[in-house]
């Protein structure tokens, strides 16, 4: 499919942002997680549900967002989240209770998945399916952005003014996006489904979706790639800062330093298309995210506990993920033209679901130790390794002829 007809320019500093709600949203904060149970006398079980539940809740409503812009288009639905966003945040940062800030979070996470998943629908309605995985691995290198500095920024607002000063700046990045889509953002669904939201054809879109083996296949590898992530957010801060001894700001450094070998792994992607077939590099990243998730296991339970032996192993998993994740969400929606915001919900959904069981598995074992942590790790690698095994029999052949 071509681009659209009249073209459609939407800037990339707007899509950027639309894409970077989930990771400014739990990365921001996470350096306050320990004050946070500490103001709140909460367990890190109790602080971590308010990124297990963030995560369930974009789950959920991304089942919902991509039938409806599916419908009604991408800008009206993108209006309507982000002011439910901005008003959540407000009441996460005035939130009195650990129980407060939790169902203020679910909220919080009801708009903002919007961002990501009609981000990616409106690459796919703009750029048509051939060159969306070039455009996606460029968003995501760009996005990566906001989990470098994500933390560190989270990190000196911690030190300085507490931890309510986070959601004081992502009330402020809604606002922000809001004016955005609203003075920048042109329509790009150009075939409005009128069928999309009744519920049988609701229920058969997905049930063509979840027949095809190499969609299946590509959820899987994003869904364990993100699960990876995931697992390092949700324990990353308890074992550098409580385990470890760092304060939030060096705990901020260290999480970049994690981050900068996704922006590799994306950048590595965009230079390689062209020259390596899109399938071939998702095959590439499995092994290095499996890799590198047994060499992040086996150090922690041979008692390396150490501030390289936790770091170096996950940024060499987010170089997998760098590889895998654009790629697989770029390949897994390309060939539903008309159900764009249908598939990129389903995969959003599985992803969101799957690292928010990870995440409270991570939390239910966490002890200071990166034990579970590395653990979870190395699993999603073997889940990421396994899945391509779905695409590899049907779609490597057709992807050497890219």
């Amino acid at each position: 499919m071509k681009s659209v007809d009249p073209p459609v320019r939407i800037p990339m500093l707007l899509l950027i942002g639309l894409v970077s709600f989930g990771p400014l949203s739990t990365d921001l904060y996470l350096p306050s997680l320990p004050q946070i149970g500490e103001r709140f006398a909460a367990d890190p079980s109790q602080v971590q549900l308010t990124l297990s539940v963030f995560l369930a809740g974009f789950a959920i409503s991304m089942l919902g967002y991509g039938p409806l812009s599916d419908r009604f288009g991408r800008r009206p639905v993108l209006i309507g989240a982000l002011v439910l966003y901005t008003l959540a945040s407000i009441a996460c940062m005035l939130a009195t209770s650990i129980e407060a800030l939790i169902v203020a979070r679910f909220f919080q996470a009801l708009g903002g998945c919007a961002g990501p998943v009609l981000g990616r629908a409106i690459v796919r309605d703009v750029h048509g399916a051939e060159r969306s995985a070039q455009v996606l691995s460029t968003l995501a290198m760009a996005m990566a952005l906001a989990p470098a500095i994500g933390p560190v920024l989270g990190g000196v607002l911690t030190q300085a003014y507490g931890w309510t000063s986070n959601f004081a700046l992502l009330s402020l990045f809604g606002v922000v996006m809001l004016l955005g889509v609203l003075l920048q953002l042109q329509e790009t669904n150009r075939h409005l489904d009128r069928e999309a939201l009744r519920p049988f054809q609701f229920l058969a879109n997905y049930r063509s979706l979840v027949r095809q083996r190499t969609y299946v296949g590509y959820v899987g590898v994003v869904t364990c790639g993100y699960a990876a992530i995931f697992s390092f957010i949700s324990g990353s801060s308890y074992t550098l800062i409580d385990g470890l001894g760092l304060s939030p700001l060096q705990f901020g450094f260290c999480f970049s330093a994690v981050v900068l070998g996704f922006m590799a792994g994306s950048f590595l992607a965009s230079r390689l298309h062209g020259s390596m077939a899109t399938d071939r590099q998702i095959r590439l990243g499995t092994q290095v995210m499996l890799l590198a998730g047994c060499l992040s296991a086996g150090l922690a339970w041979a008692g390396v506990h150490s501030i390289a032996s936790i770091v170096g192993p996950m940024a060499l998993v987010l170089i997998g993920c760098g590889l895998t994740l654009p790629n697989s969400m770029a390949r897994g929606i390309a060939p539903f033209p008309r159900m764009a915001g249908a598939a990129s919900a389903l995969m959003g959904f599985v992803q969101m679901a799957g690292a928010a069981l990870v995440g409270l598995f991570v939390g239910a074992f966490q002890d200071g130790s990166p034990h579970a942590m590395a653990t979870a790790i190395a699993l999603c690698g073997l889940g990421a390794a396994l899945s391509y095994r779905l695409i590899h029999p049907v779609a490597e052949p057709a992807s050497a002829a890219e």
